[in-house]
């Protein structure tokens, strides 16, 4: 592979600055030009090597370039296999659906169907929106805050984030947000609260044609809704005869243990919105599961251009036949989880006037700064370290690991390692590591 000549990062006469649009965002943060990738490591045009906590914001949960997705990939291409169907059959797609029925679907005790909207996860929850209100004759959606579902509009009005909303330009109505859970305290039951409402005709909330929540808010804050109120807010659904639709975007393909990041609450959602991490290896792929019975769209009536990416399809069945034929990948996930809370805990005892509350779920966890600017410091920090590691939150007050599912507990010792040193330096305070901390790459 040839080298390509290597730039001073921040360089104004750079292409990226001259070219780009002003939108681009991790950019900023992570200035690097990066060339090559592997596992949970990323490395720029200088030869620099960086541990990945990013891992394309949940889009890569089996590490960069996986060797075994990237082998059925390549076989896949090198033979002329389909690349783009629309939503013809092929083999490809039959092989997808076959893997996911049989490892995903059928052990779960779930039936759904699955619908092919579009390539991204904005385009799934618009499906699932537009199918709900087909279904129901209802126009209103319930929402929460703290939630984050996608930046076309119909997704974007479900989104609490005030600075991604304000980049509509028109308004974003037939919504109601309503507190998450704990948003209003421990000791508040949020689900009583949204029955009130919807049970005095006086409430001021138009009955939804659906509820649409993350059971943990990753843009949010890493929010973690408990068993016991999403089965709450289930009941709540099926009394009033609202869809319940679970945003398993980022919180799924096994980010939290499960498959699924409802698996645990035992509920059955009427819809769910799967992308991210589906493929497996970075391609654009979504689906829509939903009821048998709430299948009641015309040909046609949703469809979109690229919702036949075989490629995706083919990594996406690797990824499913070879991590999720038995539980050991799951226990995997559940004691690195376990391992990262333990570190993220270590840290807060140690900075105990600088940071707060550990936050999350299996290997989606982050650590709360106290002070927001703090956070932003911190992570800077860590990337001139070598790790790169984003901020959530609605202050971007949380600093969040999201590195891939495969990466080992070496590696995630030593990026942890590195924040942990990045606290110090940043906070002022002097606190060893873990272990030994060794050079990334």
């Amino acid at each position: 592979m040839s080298n390509p000549k290597k730039k001073i990062d921040g360089d104004p006469g750079n292409i990226f600055e001259r070219c780009e649009s002003n939108v681009q965002s991790y950019a900023r943060s992570f200035p690097a030009t990066f060339t090559l990738a592997k596992g949970s490591i990323l490395k720029d045009i200088n030869g620099r090597c960086y541990l990945d906590f990013l891992a394309g914001a949940g889009s890569l949960n089996y590490g960069h370039n996986n060797p075994n997705l990237k082998k059925a990939l390549m076989d896949y291409i090198a033979r002329d296999g389909i690349t783009h169907s629309l939503d013809l059959h092929t083999l490809a797609k039959e092989e997808f659906l076959t893997a996911l029925q049989e490892h995903i679907l059928a052990p779960g005790g779930l039936d759904y169907r699955v619908q092919f909207p579009g390539p991204t996860g904005t385009n799934a929850v618009e499906a699932a929106l537009k199918l709900a209100r087909k279904v129901t004759g209802r126009q209103n959606i319930i929402s929460f805050t703290n939630g984050f579902h996608g930046m076309t509009l119909g997704a974007l009005a479900v989104t609490g984030n005030k600075h991604h909303r304000q980049g509509a330009g028109v308004e974003l109505p037939h919504v109601t947000f309503m507190p998450f859970d704990k948003y209003l305290g421990e000791n508040i039951d949020t689900v009583s609260y949204m029955q009130k409402r919807l049970e005095d005709p006086s409430g001021g909330v138009e009955l939804p044609a659906a509820i649409i929540l993350e059971t943990v808010q990753g843009e949010g804050g890493l929010n973690v809704a408990s068993g016991r109120w999403l089965r709450d807010l289930q009941n709540l659904c099926r009394r009033f005869d609202i869809l319940m639709i679970i945003d398993d975007i980022q919180a799924g393909c096994g980010r939290t243990g499960g498959f699924f990041s409802f698996e645990e609450a035992g509920i059955r959602p009427d819809i769910v919105t799967c992308s991210k991490s589906l493929s497996g290896y970075g391609l654009p792929l979504s689906i829509v599961l939903l009821r048998p019975d709430l299948d009641i769209w015309k040909p046609g009536e949703h469809n979109g251009t690229f919702r036949g990416n075989n490629h995706a399809f083919v990594t996406a069945t690797k990824a499913l036949n070879h991590y999720w034929q038995t539980p050991a990948f799951k226990r995997e996930i559940i004691s690195k989880g376990h391992h990262i809370t333990e570190r993220l805990e270590e840290c807060a005892a140690r900075f105990p006037h600088h940071l707060g509350q550990v936050k999350g779920r299996g290997m989606m966890k982050g650590i709360t700064c106290l002070e927001p600017a703090q956070a932003a410091m911190v992570t800077a920090r860590a990337y001139e370290k070598g790790l790169i590691i984003e901020r959530a939150g609605p202050h971007d007050e949380v600093i969040k690991c999201l590195m891939p599912l495969t990466t080992s507990l070496q590696q995630i010792d030593e990026g942890l390692d590195i924040l942990q040193q990045s606290f110090s330096e940043i906070f002022g305070q002097k606190g060893s590591t873990h272990s030994k901390l060794k050079p990334v790459g």
